[in-house]
């Protein structure tokens, strides 16, 4: 056997191993796909943590687009819905539509949404709430400091992820991808009736 097929022959096993080790693996075919969306894409998976099961209150401080300062303390004693999104995140445009539909169903129930923007500046951000007519608040995160903050539950390239806060300021549930309607519900109902 020649050198050169030898290194041909040995190159081809070489990725077939490489293959079978990524194959099965969502993620890594999402960052092998070559098609530049920029972003990883949640699974859709949902997890919720009984009572007992909770970490301590997050923390975390931001400012929104319009210049007002916010931190995980101005939610205390309320039930609140953490939104990580941008703009060009096409999941995110997806689920925006509900994510209004839900600030508003649960607003009186002095239930919070923020988002957490991870990626645009103020005018692409503005532009994006218009068109969806949200009317809850965003903290511009460009900088990555609220994510950061959040990294125990929110994987720094997995957008949109959602978080439910229970009235403590810990987390009782995440979901990765887009959040379907009804379960996004679920989950801040369950939280609600909780002491």
């Amino acid at each position: 056997m020649s050198r050169r097929t030898l290194l041909v022959t040995g190159g081809a096993a070489l990725t077939a191993v490489l293959a079978a080790c990524t194959s099965e693996d969502p993620l890594a075919k999402q960052a092998n796909a070559g098609d530049n969306k920029n972003y990883i894409a949640g699974d859709g998976s949902v997890t919720e943590y009984g009572a007992t099961d909770r970490k301590d209150a997050v923390e975390f401080q931001g400012t929104l687009f319009d210049g007002t300062k916010v931190a995980a303390a101005d939610f205390a004693g309320k039930v609140a819905v953490l939104n990580f999104w941008y703009a060009a995140c096409a999941p995110c445009r997806i689920e925006a539509p509900d994510m209004q539909v839900l600030h508003t169903d649960f607003k009186a129930q002095g239930v919070e949404f923020l988002g957490i923007n991870v990626r645009d500046d103020k005018a692409a951000a503005e532009a994006f709430e218009r068109n969806f007519g949200l009317s809850y608040p965003s903290v511009a995160d460009k900088d990555g400091g609220v994510l950061l903050a959040m990294t125990k539950y929110v994987p720094p390239a997995a957008v949109p992820t959602t978080l439910v806060l229970d009235k403590k300021g810990r987390v009782s549930a995440r979901i990765l991808g887009v959040a379907e309607k009804g379960t996004l519900k679920a989950l801040i109902t369950s939280a609600l009736a909780e002491n």
